[in-house]
C-alpha cells in the first residue's frame, strides 16, 4: 500500500494531463496523455504502480516551490556534500503563450536536476506500470536512453546516465560536482506507431525555460484580482487553469482517482471528470482570477456535452467525461492495495447515473454570468437553455439524491429545490435573451411556489435553522447558499440564524466545516475545505467580515507547501483527505475572498460615506 501524506504531492500540469510529485523527488502520479487516462506510474495508491525518482543518494533537507508564476516544480536539496535543485514540469506545446497553453502540449514529462554546489550523489529509479500497475513493460536500452514495451503505448526515457535494467525497473547513480546538469525526458506513443525519438539535454533544458515563460505569460494576462489574499488568488487562478483540460475547456475536479475521504474509508471516487455542479462556482472563479475567455470555454463545453438529452425526457446528467463523453460506468481495480489500504480503487464514477436537480440552477446560473451586457446565444443554446428551465419548473417537487451524491434513497433535498428556484430566477432575468417571453409567467409561479415551500418545510424554528431536507432535522453546509445565491436577503433573521447554526454546529475543533453528518454509509469523513469557504463567504455576505477572515484563514493554513488544497482534512490529524488537489477547494477560496473583500469596501464606505 502507499503511505505518503496526499498533502506531500505537488502538481504538474500541461493543461491535458497531470502529475504528481512528492517531497523527496518521486513521481508518484502521472495519467497521459489525458486526465483520465490510465496511469503510467500510480504509487500513489499501491507501492507496486509505478514510479520515478530522482534523489540525493543520503540524507538532505529539502524545500521546494513553484517557479514565480508557474506550474514548473522546483525541488532543492542541501544535502553535508553540496545542494542540487531538480526541476519538473509537464512540457507545454514549443512556443505556447497566454490563453494557447495546452493547445499542442506533446505529452512529455520533462525532469532537471542541478548541482549548484559541492558535489551530491544522486539516485534514479525509474519504474513504468502502465495501466494502473498491470502492465510490467519491458525495458529495452536504445540510444539515447530506455524504450519500454508493452500495452496500448511505448515509452521512451530520455536519459544521459547509462541505467542498469532489472526485469521492469531501471536503477542509475551518479555523482554531481558544481555545475554539472542532467535532463530527462519521458515520452508517450501508441505502440503500433512510431517510436518517439530521444531528446537531447540541450532541447530539454530549453523547453522547461519555455514551458516556464508560458505559464508566465498565462499568469501576465490574469491579474484582475486585486485585495486580499491575491498571491492565493492568482495561485488558485493557475491551479484551475492547470485542470483544465485545453482542447475542450472542461474542468476536472481534481487530477487522481481514489483517495478517500477516510483513512481506510470506500468513498474513493473518481474525480477525473467535469461536474455541471460545479458550473457556476467555476465561472465565479474565472471572473475573478482569470477571464472571459476561460470562462466562455467553460461554458460552451457544457452547453455542447449536456445537449440533446432534455428535449429526449431524459435528466440532465450531473457530470461529463473531459471530451464529453456521458458513459462514465464505473469499475474496481482490484489488483490495487489503495492509499493506505482505502480500498476498492474504482475508475469511471456511477454518479453520471443520478438524478440531482440542482444542475439546472448551475447551469442557467452560469449561463446568466456568462452572457455580458446586450449579448445573445445562438438558437441551439437558447433551445437547449430554455428546456433546462422548463424541466427544472416541472421536475422541482420531486426527490433527487441532491449534491452530496448520496447513495442512498432519494430524498426533498433543500439545497435541490434552491437551485430550482435559481434556475426559474436566472432564466426570468435573461427571458428576453432566450426569447421566451411567452414562458416568463409559468416560470415566475413556480418560481415563487419553490420559494413558499422552502420557507415552509426546510425551516426548522426548533434549530432556528434551514436544513438539509425538507422536515429534517439535519444541518446541512449547502443550506450556507441561501444568501450567496440571492434567495433570501442577508439580513433575514433565518438567513442570519442558520449561518451561525452552521459555524456553530458544524465546525470542528479546529474551526473546519462539515458537510453534514451522518449518512447511509455511516462513516466518518473529514471535514470540507470547500465548505469552510462557504461560510466564509456567507458570513462576509451577511456583515460578518471579522469572523469571515478568521474562518478564511482557518482554511487556508491547510493548504500545502506548494499552495495545493485537498478536498477535506482529517478533524484529528489536521491530514489532506481526498482526491488531489481539488479544484472545488480552489474555487471556493477565490470565490470567498472577493466576498471578504467586496463586503470590507462597502463597509467601509457605509462608515466614511463615500
Amino acid at each position: 500500500m502507499s503511505t505518503r501524506p496526499i498533502g506531500d504531492h505537488a502538481l504538474l500540469s500541461d493543461c491535458r494531463s497531470a502529475a504528481l510529485v512528492t517531497s523527496d523527488g518521486s513521481v508518484d502520479w502521472l495519467c497521459l496523455p489525458r486526465f483520465d487516462s490510465p496511469a503510467i506510474f500510480a504509487r500513489l495508491l499501491d507501492e507496486n504502480a509505478g514510479h520515478w525518482s530522482i534523489r540525493p543518494a543520503g540524507p538532505a533537507d529539502v524545500s521546494r516551490r513553484y517557479v514565480e508564476q508557474t506550474l514548473v516544480l522546483e525541488t532543492t536539496f542541501r544535502t553535508t556534500g553540496g545542494t542540487a535543485v531538480l526541476r519538473d514540469a509537464l512540457a507545454l506545446g514549443r512556443r505556447e503563450r497566454g490563453h494557447a497553453l495546452g493547445t499542442a502540449s506533446p505529452g512529455i514529462l520533462l525532469r532537471q536536476i542541478t548541482c549548484t554546489e559541492g558535489e551530491v550523489p544522486v539516485e534514479i529509479t525509474y519504474a513504468p506500470r502502465p495501466e494502473f500497475g498491470l502492465v510490467h513493460p519491458l525495458l529495452s536500452t536504445v540510444r539515447g536512453g530506455l524504450a519500454a514495451y508493452g500495452g496500448a503505448h511505448v515509452l521512451l526515457l530520455s536519459s544521459p546516465v547509462d541505467l542498469a535494467v532489472s526485469g521492469s525497473t531501471a536503477h542509475g547513480r551518479i555523482t554531481l560536482r558544481a555545475p554539472d546538469r542532467l535532463g530527462f525526458a519521458l515520452h508517450i506513443g501508441p505502440a503500433w506507431g512510431s517510436e518517439p525519438a530521444p531528446w537531447r539535454p540541450r532541447r530539454i533544458r530549453r523547453r522547461l525555460n519555455d514551458t516556464a515563460e508560458g505559464w508566465r505569460s498565462w499568469s501576465r494576462l490574469h491579474r484582475g484580482y486585486v485585495g486580499p489574499w491575491q498571491d492565493e488568488v492568482g495561485h488558485s487562478g493557475r491551479v484551475l487553469r492547470a485542470l483544465t483540460f485545453a482542447p475542450t475547456g472542461a474542468i476536472v475536479a481534481a487530477a487522481t482517482t481514489s483517495l478517500p475521504e477516510r483513512v481506510g474509508g470506500t468513498r474513493n471516487w473518481d474525480y477525473r471528470y467535469t461536474w455541471v455542479r460545479d458550473a457556476s462556482f467555476t465561472l465565479q472563479a474565472l471572473a475573478t482570477a482569470a477571464c472571459e475567455k476561460e470562462k466562455d470555454k467553460f461554458f460552451d463545453f457544457l452547453a455542447r456535452a449536456a445537449a440533446t438529452q432534455l428535449h429526449r425526457g431524459v435528466d440532465l446528467q450531473i457530470m461529463y467525461g473531459i471530451g464529453g463523453e456521458r458513459d462514465l460506468s464505473e469499475r474496481v481495480l482490484p489488483h490495487l492495495s489503495g492509499w493506505r489500504n482505502s480500498t476498492p480503487v474504482r475508475t469511471g464514477n456511477d454518479a453520471w447515473h443520478q438524478r440531482q436537480l440542482d444542475v439546472y440552477g448551475e447551469l442557467l446560473d452560469a449561463a446568466h454570468q456568462t452572457l455580458p451586457p446586450g449579448g445573445s446565444l445562438d438558437p441551439p443554446t437558447r433551445a437547449f437553455l430554455v428546456q433546462a428551465a422548463e424541466t427544472a419548473a416541472s421536475r422541482w417537487a420531486e426527490p433527487d439524491q441532491g449534491i452530496w451524491e448520496r447513495r442512498g434513497p432519494s430524498r426533498h433535498f433543500l439545497h435541490s429545490k434552491l437551485m430550482c428556484w435559481v434556475a426559474l430566477d436566472r432564466a426570468i432575468a435573461m427571458a428576453a435573451v432566450l426569447r421566451a417571453d411567452e414562458h416568463v409567467a409559468h416560470w415566475r409561479s413556480e418560481r415563487d411556489r419553490i420559494r413558499q415551500v422552502i420557507e415552509q418545510r426546510g425551516w426548522n424554528p426548533r434549530l432556528s435553522a434551514f436544513t438539509q431536507a425538507f422536515e429534517s432535522d439535519d444541518l446541512d453546509a449547502s443550506s450556507l447558499m441561501l444568501p450567496i445565491v440571492g434567495f433570501l436577503p442577508p439580513h433575514d433573521p433565518r438567513v442570519q440564524s442558520t449561518v451561525l447554526a452552521i459555524a456553530t454546529h458544524l465546525t470542528d475543533p479546529g474551526g473546519l466545516v462539515r458537510r453534514y453528518r451522518g449518512d447511509e454509509i455511516e462513516e466518518e469523513e473529514g471535514t470540507f475545505l470547500l465548505c469552510t469557504f462557504w461560510l466564509a463567504h456567507a458570513l462576509a455576505v451577511t456583515g460578518h467580515t471579522t469572523r469571515a477572515r478568521h474562518v478564511f484563514q482557518t482554511a487556508v493554513a491547510h493548504a500545502n507547501d506548494v499552495g495545493l488544497l485537498a478536498e477535506e482534512t482529517d478533524s484529528t490529524t489536521g491530514e489532506a483527505l481526498g482526491n488531489f488537489p481539488q479544484a472545488f477547494s480552489h474555487i471556493g477560496l477565490i470565490n470567498a475572498a472577493r466576498a471578504i473583500r467586496d463586503a470590507e469596501r462597502q463597509l467601509a464606505t457605509r462608515e466614511t460615506g463615500h
